[in-house]
C-alpha cells in the first residue's frame, strides 16, 4: 500500500523581520564560563534594518513596551505584555495520509541551513533572551545555582589492572576531568581534560574505556556534545594519543577489549555524507580494530541489519572467550548473538531469537547469567550454560518479584562472586546480593529513599563502590563489601544546603482510566498546601525511563524559595516492569498524557496549588509530554517549559535517530499508528484562537538526536494561534547537542532563564 500521496502547493516567501542586539558579546574566559551582560540602556538599543521597507523599529517599541515600569513580573492574576514575534510565513503544505489531509504550514523551517530560517531562528532567540534577561531577581538565582552547581566530586573507581579510573568535577571548572592513579593510594594523574580541548570548550569526552591491563584507554570525543563521536586510543602512562587509531562513526561505539589488549570489538557506522541520516542506525556493523592499524581495514565480524529501527551492539567476556551481539528491536524486544572465540572460526549462533522479551549476559565462570523480562514483568535472573543453551535447560536464579521490579540498566551485576541485583520499589533504588545459587544475603544498608549509580566493581574483588542521591541529599559515593556487606563513605558533594529543611514525599492518585499512579513531591518541610504554592511538575513516560529521587542542584532554588516540586512516575516508564511500559506506548501513548494531567489535577485538587500557579516541564520525550498536556489542556497550567522535545509524531521518524523509535511510538506509515499519532501529535493539534499557557521552548543548534525543527515549528504555530498575550518564546543553546552544551556555566545561564521564565508567569515564590 502507498501510504505518502503527497500534495504540496509552495507560496512565495516572504520577508522576515530580525532584531538582535547592536553590539556582540566579547569573548568569555574558560575559568568563568558565565553570560555577560551589557548595561540595560545598550541592550535596549535595536538594529533598525529594512527587510522590502518593512523597519525593524517596530521591535524595538515593543521591546521597550515589553520591559516598561511593571511588567517585568505578572503572577498568575496579570496580564503580560505583547511581544513582537518575528514574522513567520504560512505554506499551504498539505499531505493525504490514509484518506485525512494533514497540513503542515511550517515545513519550511525543517531545513535548519536555509538562510531564511537561520535568520528567523535568531530572531527568536533574540528575543527570548531579551525578554527573559529583563526579568527581577536574576543574578540572585545565578549566584545560588552557581553555590550548588560549581562542586568538587569523586566518581565511583573503576580498578583496571593495578590502576584505577574515575572522574572528578572541580569547582573551579566547567567540565569533570578523567584522572587515573596507581592503586587505591596512589598519585592522582590527569588521563582526560576537555576543559584544555578546545578554546571554546566546545569538545566533550564521551566513553572512557581502559583495557583490562590499564595501560591503554580508548575513548570518544564529541564536538559540541553531539551524539556523533570520534574514538582515539591513548596510552595511559605517558599521555601518548595515537594518530592512527582513530575511528570516526563512533556514535554508538562502546569498545570492548580483549584481555591481551591486542584490540577491541566496537559498533561502527559508515561516515558516508549520501546515507540519509535516519537509515544510518541500520548501516551500523560490529568490528575489530587491531591497534596499531588503519582503522579503514578493520574486520567486520557482525553485518548490518539493514533495519534502522535496529541498535547493533557488542560485549565480551572478562576472559575473552565469548562474544555476545546484542541486535535491540527498541525497547522491548533483545535478540542475542554468540561465539566462542576460543574455536576458530565457530562463527555466531543464536543464544536468544525471536522471543517477545529483553535480555541482558553477564559471563560469569563459564556460565551465562541472563537478566531477562521473560515471562516475568518485573523482571528475573537465569542461568544458561553454553554447553547446553536450549531453552529447556535454563534454569531460575533470581525469581521475578512482584514487588518490585529489577533495573535494566544496572539490573545485574556479578561482584565479588555474588550476583548484585538492583531494584526498584515504589520508584526508589533497593541492591540486594544474592549467592550464584540464588540464594539472598543481603539487602544494602541506604540512607534512605533515593537512586544507588555508577555501580563498580569485579567479579574477584571484594570491594564494590556506588552513588546514592536522593532529592535532598547530593551525591555520596560508597564503598561496601560483598561478603560482610561493611560500607563506609568514599567521597561526597558538600554544599551550603540545609537538607533538614527539605523534605520528600510519595503520594498516589487515579488517571483517567482508573491506573494508581505515584508521584513524588519536594519542599521546604514548613510548607503546607495554601492552593496557591507556585508548582513546578514534571515528567518523562516513556522507552522504559525511571524517574527516581535524584539530586538536582537545579531544583533546589525552587523548593528553598517555598516552591513544590512534583515528580510524576507515568506509565511507559520502568518503574513498575514492562507491563507500565508497554501500557503507555504505541497506541496508548495517550496514557501517559492522562497519568501526567491526572497528576496536575490532584496537585489542584489537594490544595496545593491552582492552574495560575502550577507549570510544567520535560525534555525529550518529556517535551512531547509537556507539548501534549499543553494542547490537549490549555487551561491546566499557566506555563510550560519544553526542552529538545519530539513535536510534529506525523514526520519524527524521518529525522536524526527517529526510526530507532519506531517500535515506541509507531509510525505514521501504518494506519492504526498514524491515527494514533495524528490523534496527539502537539504540532497538528494547535487551534487557532487557543488560551495557550506561556511557553519557554528551549533548543540546540547541534541536536543530532532529536531534531530541533520539532521546537521550530511548534513555537511557530503557537504564535501564530494564540489568543492571549502570554509569551511563547524560544531560546536556543549555541554549540550544544541533545544533552545541552556539557558546561556548567551554559547551565546555569539557561536555568537562570528557567526560573526569570517561572517567577514572570507564576509570581514571586
Amino acid at each position: 500500500m502507498r501510504v505518502w500521496a503527497r500534495k504540496t502547493i509552495t507560496v512565495a516567501p516572504g520577508c522576515l523581520r530580525r532584531a538582535r542586539p547592536a553590539r556582540r558579546l566579547p569573548a568569555v574566559s574558560r575559568a568563568c564560563y558565565t553570560s555577560v551582560r551589557f548595561p540595560r540602556e545598550e541592550r535596549t538599543l535595536i538594529d533598525a534594518r529594512r527587510c522590502g521597507g518593512t523597519s525593524l523599529l517596530l521591535m524595538a517599541l515593543a521591546l521597550a513596551t515589553m520591559c516598561g515600569c511593571g511588567a517585568a513580573r505578572t503572577g498568575s492574576d496579570q496580564v503580560a505584555p505583547r511581544l513582537e514575534y518575528p514574522e513567520t510565513r504560512r505554506e499551504r503544505v498539505v499531505d493525504s495520509l490514509f484518506g485525512i489531509e494533514v497540513a503542515d504550514p511550517y515545513r519550511w523551517l525543517e531545513s535548519a541551513d536555509h538562510p531564511d530560517v537561520a535568520s528567523w531562528l535568531e530572531a527568536q532567540d533574540d528575543l527570548a533572551r531579551e525578554a527573559l534577561l529583563r526579568q527581577p531577581g536574576r543574578e540572585e538565582t545565578r549566584r545560588r545555582l552557581a553555590e550548588l552547581a560549581y562542586v568538587d566530586f569523586i566518581s565511583p573507581p573503576r580498578r583496571r589492572g593495578k590502576r584505577q579510573f574515575y572522574s572528578r568535577r572541580h569547582a573551579d571548572r566547567e567540565k569533570a576531568v578523567h584522572y587515573w592513579r596507581e592503586g587505591a593510594e596512589g598519585q592522582e594523574r590527569v588521563l582526560l581534560d576537555p576543559n584544555a580541548m578546545s578554546e571554546d570548550l566546545s569538545t566533550s569526552v564521551g566513553v572512557v574505556v581502559p583495557d583490562e591491563s590499564g595501560e591503554r584507554v580508548a575513548y570518544a570525543l564529541r564536538e559540541n556534545n553531539a551524539d556523533a563521536a570520534t574514538l582515539h586510543v591513548m596510552e595511559v602512562a605517558t599521555g601518548e594519543v595515537s594518530g592512527i587509531d582513530v575511528i570516526a562513526g563512533a556514535k554508538y561505539a562502546r569498545p570492548r577489549w580483549t584481555p591481551d589488549g591486542r584490540g577491541f570489538y566496537y559498533t561502527a557506522l559508515p561516515v558516508d555524507p549520501t546515507i540519509p541520516i535516519d537509515r544510518l542506525p541500520g548501516e551500523a556493523e560490529i568490528k575489530f580494530h587491531e591497534l596499531g592499524t588503519d582503522p579503514a581495514g578493520d574486520s567486520v565480524v557482525y553485518g548490518k541489519t539493514s533495519d534502522p529501527t535496529r541498535f547493533l551492539a557488542v560485549d565480551l567476556s572478562e576472559d575473552g572467550r565469548w562474544l555476545f551481539v546484542y541486535e535491540q528491536h527498541g525497547w522491548t524486544r533483545t535478540d542475542v548473538h554468540v561465539a566462542d572465540l576460543s574455536t576458530p572460526d565457530s562463527g555466531f549462533r543464536p543464544l536468544v531469537v525471536g522471543l517477545p522479551a529483553q535480555f541482558a549476559i553477564s559471563e560469569h565462570e563459564g556460565l551465562f547469567y541472563a537478566l531477562t523480562n521473560l515471562d516475568a514483568p518485573h523482571w528475573r535472573v537465569l542461568r544458561i550454560d553454553p554447553r547446553r543453551p536450549d531453552r529447556s535447560e535454563w534454569e531460575e536464579v533470581v525469581a521475578e518479584d512482584p514487588a518490585a521490579t529489577i533495573s535494566d540498566g544496572d539490573g545485574l551485576n556479578v561482584f565479588g562472586g555474588h550476583l548484585v541485583v538492583s531494584y526498584l520499589k515504589n520508584a526508589a533504588s533497593e541492591v540486594r546480593v544474592y549467592t550464584t545459587e540464588g540464594r539472598e544475603v543481603r539487602t544494602f544498608d541506604l540512607p534512605g529513599l533515593g537512586t544507588v549509580s555508577s555501580l563498580t566493581g569485579r567479579a574477584e574483588d571484594d570491594d564494590a563502590y556506588f552513588a546514592y542521591s536522593s532529592f535532598t541529599t547530593p551525591a555520596r559515593v560508597y564503598r561496601t563489601s560483598i561478603a560482610d556487606g561493611s560500607m563506609e563513605q568514599w567521597s561526597a558533594i558538600e554544599l551550603p544546603l540545609d537538607e533538614s529543611a527539605l523534605t520528600t514525599r510519595q503520594v498516589r492518585y487515579t488517571s483517567r482510566d482508573g491506573t494508581e499512579v505515584t508521584m513524588f513531591l519536594v519542599h521546604a518541610t514548613d510548607v503546607v498546601p495554601t492552593g496557591k504554592i507556585p508548582t513546578l511538575l514534571y515528567g518523562y513516560g516513556g522507552f522504559n525511563v525511571a524517574l527516581t529521587p535524584r539530586f538536582s542542584p537545579w531544583i533546589v532554588p525552587w523548593v528553598e524559595g517555598g516552591g513544590v516540586y512534583a515528580v510524576a512516575n507515568l506509565r511507559g516508564g520502568s518503574e513498575y516492569g514492562e507491563e507500565w511500559h508497554r501500557a503507555g506506548m504505541l497506541t496508548r501513548k495517550q496514557n501517559v498524557f492522562d497519568d501526567f494531567i491526572a497528576a496536575a489535577e490532584w496537585l489542584i485538587d489537594s490544595g496545593y496549588t491552582n492552574a495560575g500557579r502550577l507549570a510544567t516541564y520535560g525534555r525529550s520525550n518529556g517535551g512531547l509530554l509537556v507539548g501534549a498536556q499543553m494542547t490537549q489542556r490549555p487551561d491546566l497550567a499557566r506555563a510550560v517549559v519544553c526542552g529538545v522535545p519530539l513535536l510534529d509524531m506525523v514526520r519524527y521518524h524521518l529525522f536524526g535517530s527517529g526510526r530507532t523509535w519506531i517500535s515506541e511510538y509507531g509510525s505514521s506509515e501504518d494506519e492504526e499508528q498514524f491515527r494514533a499519532l495524528h490523534a496527539y501529535s502537539p504540532y497538528h493539534n494547535v487551534e487557532q484562537g487557543a488560551d495557550y499557557p506561556a511557553l519557554l521552548m528551549l533548543t540546540t543548534d547541534s541536536d543530532d538526536r532529536v531534531d530541533p525543527l520539532h521546537a521550530r515549528k511548534f513555537v511557530a504555530a503557537v504564535q501564530a494561534a494564540r489568543s492571549s498575550s502570554r509569551p511563547v518564546l524560544l531560546r536556543v543553546e549555541k554549540n550544544a547537542g541533545h544533552g545541552g552544551a556539557d558546561l556548567v556555566g551554559r547551565s546555569i545561564d539557561q536555568w537562570t532563564d528557567i526560573y526569570a521564565f517561572l517567577d514572570w508567569q507564576l509570581g514571586a515564590r
